[in-house]
């Protein structure tokens, strides 16, 4: 006979499910993916494999760095929202001085001269500071139809793609910059006795800094060349266009633009906001001197 073995005792039921690592009174089956911890499904993150847990999703959102532009801007759905607010702003404007009140279109005019006389009164710009903000409304004041109509297809045309190049903010800067050292730029050329309206130098600067994104990105620079030649063509043959705030704005948006977009990754943040400081600081310089000598 055999002798006789042990009785073993049976297990009375499975063995119990371990807790949730956040919820440990919640039985669960199902452990995260990367680190094992268990998780309950009110704490399942699915994932292309199996589900993470809440803390391996935060970590992993803070070391993943957001997408960018090529050139440092945040990437946005729509590429020409900025563009669309600007023509609005642009046709308001209008409306308002051109219609409703064109007391207002004088208001906002890049205006300034000076009154000869014993005594002379300076008026507008050259005024003083509180005036400067003319350089700044002329940029939305538009003198007829066909003036706003030429320059919204020209910002329609040349806006979305650097938008959606720079990012919101750059394109922003870039804008209002060239807009502003266009009519500085008059203000300076003319010895203080200038009365200009448009976006014309705004486009200008965007024009400028389309022929260096082409360069920078090599792409052909045929077309943009033709297109700035054409227009400086226009420029110079047209009495009544202020060929100045054009030229200053040119050089103004292809200086921006070249900062903005040849900094180096690494520096590129300071480098570019040095780039928008350094050309707001040449355009109230020049207005500050110019100011100051009329004053003289």
């Amino acid at each position: 006979m055999l002798p006789d073995e042990p009785v073993r005792p049976q297990p009375e039921g499975p063995a119990p499910l371990p807790g949730c690592y956040r919820h440990p009174e919640r039985e669960t089956g199902v452990g995260c993916s990367r680190c094992g911890r268990p998780i309950c499904p009110d704490c399942m993150v699915s994932a292309s494999v199996g589900f993470h847990c809440p803390e391996c999703v935060r970590g992993d959102a803070a070391e993943r760095r957001p997408a960018r532009t090529l050139f440092g801007g945040l990437p946005v759905t729509d590429g020409a929202l900025v563009t669309k607010a600007l023509i609005a702003v642009n046709a308001l404007v209008f409306l308002v001085t051109e219609y409703l009140s064109p007391e207002w279109g004088v208001r906002l005019a890049m205006l300034s001269g000076t009154h000869a006389g014993a005594l002379p009164v300076r008026f507008g710009v050259a005024e003083g500071p509180g005036e400067w903000y003319r350089l700044a409304t002329a940029v939305f004041v538009h003198a007829g139809p066909f003036h706003i109509l030429m320059n919204m297809v020209s910002l329609w045309v040349l806006g979305p793609q650097l938008e959606r190049v720079l990012g919101r903010v750059r394109y922003l800067a870039l804008y209002l910059l060239s807009g502003l050292a266009g009519n500085a730029f008059a203000y300076v050329v003319t010895g203080g006795n200038v009365y200009s309206v448009g976006a014309s130098g705004a486009i200008f600067g965007l024009l400028g800094a389309t022929a260096v994104l082409f360069r920078v990105t090599r792409t052909p620079l045929g077309p943009v060349i033709a297109l700035l030649v054409f227009n400086l063509v226009i420029t110079f043959s047209v009495s009544a266009i202020d060929w100045r705030a054009h030229v200053g704005g040119l050089i103004a948006g292809a200086v921006t633009g070249a900062g903005l977009m040849y900094a180096p990754r690494a520096r590129r943040n300071l480098v570019q906001g040095l780039t928008v400081a350094g050309v707001l600081a040449v355009v109230v310089l020049m207005v500050v001197v110019e100011t100051a000598r009329l004053g003289a």
